[in-house]
């Protein structure tokens, strides 16, 4: 029998933030309102409060008394320590915590406040018990050992941890250590060249790795707001080095860190880059067509560009395209948005443009606070209660070694959360031409996260039904980055579904997929090599007359802070 997965297991989007929420960021002023409603909920509705009071005594008087039945979620990392449960004392200080934080939640779950502020009240209900844990304060069991282990020391270095994130890392617990990695010693090592630099970007052309080469190369093109460097991290991770190592000639976009000199580069200008990156490919490799691989953000970079070829009747010149974690259909249910209001939107896009950037920095607090106990209090807990150095781990390296975004790219992205342009034919213009991605023919394959809580795969799953020629879906069991990042392994625990013609429902084409353990990385490559014509014999020497080498790998935009 095929495994038939329950709709009804599956995440649901109204514990999904998305993308839009963190370019928009979330302000004070939005929180102080969502608490002003919660009080205004607990005078209007005494009745209600009343009862849920109740409730909660009843509650904390079973865990006085020893035999109350409440425990943390299976997920809930934070009381994993044995003393959470067999010490008597902090089992019902954990329990007393639980049942309030439960009861918090009902309150306000059963309330008759409208679906969306409701939502806004739920967030800001939830940052604030997550902040109130028991296991975020000094007496938390691992940190009382850690305080006796070290004769107080860990205490020490808990203050300095603290004292150097106040002043380097915007008072938030670092979530990686900075001295591990170096990019282009220990991250970005596969050997290869720049052969072509713009304003905007450089071109890196990758050595090839076997004694033969498929014909049509491949451009990866990632996204404006991290480095590119997520597709080459150490060389068992490495996407680029599995592609070389399987004969596709291979290059990838490594773009310029925007500053406020560059606040007019705006959707067109980028997919005017990647179709420059295209026709420098050509030039070198003699091939006609090119495959295009676009991630998040540079996924609908590169439909864009095919929108634009396909009215100029060139798309010709792609041999096919992969959509890693992007959304092109935008339309995302409004209890998932809670802050993204038109409002906010406008005053988003005003404060970007008069800084001529939008700070990576900034987008990645906001993504920091929407899944606080795993990228905000996990961390606390490690640097400052327990007095350690945040782990050494490439893939937070990454993710914290985020870019600026132009303010009129930004303001183009808002734009598309707010008008879901890509979804109707002709309501969005690139480079001087409508769009119309049902005349984007290409083959093409997109990749979702099960758990991707920025781009939701519901919603990347409707972004490949826009799309004309055929379309394959695969759903990863991961998220927004582990999905991306997903090697094969021997021994893994990963899994992804795929089927095949795509339906309207996401939820009826998850029913009837089929279950694959493992990565989708080789069924993408053998969709790939498919498609990439014949072998030829590979060329050692990177770029030509033309174009020839700049400089070696990674380059030097990538070093630009």
């Amino acid at each position: 029998m095929p495994h038939r997965q329950n709709p009804a297991e599956l995440p649901s989007n109204a514990e999904i933030m998305v993308a839009s929420n963190a370019m928009v960021g979330v302000s004070g002023s939005n929180l102080l309102g969502s608490l002003r409603q919660i009080a205004f909920h607990g005078l209007r509705q005494p009745l209600h409060t009343l009862k849920h009071l109740g409730q909660l005594g009843k509650s904390l008087g079973h865990v006085v008394l020893g035999d109350s039945a409440i425990a943390p979620n299976k997920t809930d990392l934070r009381f994993n320590d044995p003393t959470w449960q067999f010490n008597p004392l902090y089992r019902r200080t954990m329990q007393s915590y639980l049942a309030v934080q439960q009861q918090l939640h009902s309150w306000l779950k059963e309330s008759d406040l409208p679906g969306e502020d409701k939502a806004r009240a739920l967030f800001v209900m939830g940052l604030l018990t997550d902040a109130a844990s028991p296991s975020n304060a000094l007496i938390n069991p691992q940190a009382v050992k850690e305080l006796f282990d070290t004769a107080g020391y860990s205490v020490v270095k808990g203050l300095r941890n603290l004292f150097d994130d106040w002043l380097h890392n915007g008072g938030l617990p670092s979530q990686v250590s900075k001295h591990a990695f170096e990019v282009g010693k220990n991250l970005a090592t596969s050997e290869g060249a720049v052969v072509y630099r713009s304003d905007m970007f450089e071109l890196i052309q990758y050595k090839p790795l076997t004694e033969q080469v498929y014909a049509k190369p491949l451009l990866i093109v990632p996204p404006q707001i991290n480095k590119f460097y997520i597709f080459d991290l150490s060389p068992e991770k490495s996407f680029v080095r599995y592609c070389l190592k399987h004969g596709l000639q291979t290059f990838i976009i490594s773009w310029r860190n925007p500053d406020a000199r560059h606040r007019e580069w705006g959707l067109s200008s980028y997919a005017e880059a990647v179709q420059q990156a295209m026709q420098v490919m050509q030039q070198i490799c003699g091939s006609k067509d090119v495959h295009l691989l676009g991630a998040c953000a540079g996924g609908m970079n590169i439909a864009l560009l095919q929108g634009h070829l396909a009215a100029k009747r060139k798309l010709k010149q792609v041999a096919s395209a992969t959509y890693l974690v992007s959304l092109l259909d935008c339309q995302i249910d409004s209890q998932m948005t809670l802050f993204a209001n038109e409002e906010t939107i406008e005053t988003a896009k005003r404060r970007s443009y008069q800084q001529g950037v939008l700070d990576g920095r900034d987008m990645a607090r906001v993504f920091a606070w929407l899944r606080p106990n795993d990228l905000i209090w996990n961390y606390w807990v490690n640097n400052y209660l327990l007095g350690k150095e945040p782990p050494a781990f490439d893939v937070l390296y990454w993710n914290n070694d985020n870019t600026r975004l132009p303010a009129t790219l930004h303001g183009d992205l808002l734009d598309c959360f707010k008008h879901n342009p890509l979804a109707r034919a002709n309501a969005i213009e690139v480079c001087g031409t409508p769009i119309d991605l049902k005349k984007v023919t290409v083959d093409s394959m997109t990749i979702g996260g099960m758990t991707d809580h920025i781009t939701p795969w519901d919603a990347v799953y409707r972004s490949a039904n826009l799309l004309g020629g055929d379309s394959r879906f695969i759903l990863s069991s991961s998220g927004h980055v582990q999905s991306i990042l997903n090697p094969p392994e021997k021994r893994s625990k990963r899994y992804f579904y795929q089927s095949g013609a795509l339906s309207s429902d996401p939820r009826a084409w998850l029913y009837d997929a089929k279950r694959q353990e493992g990565s989708w990385w080789p069924t993408w490559l053998n969709w790939m090599q498919e498609r990439s014509g014949e072998k030829q014999e590979a060329v050692p020497a990177l770029g030509n007359q033309s174009h020839p080498v700049l400089g070696d790998a990674p380059g030097i935009f990538v070093h630009v802070r």
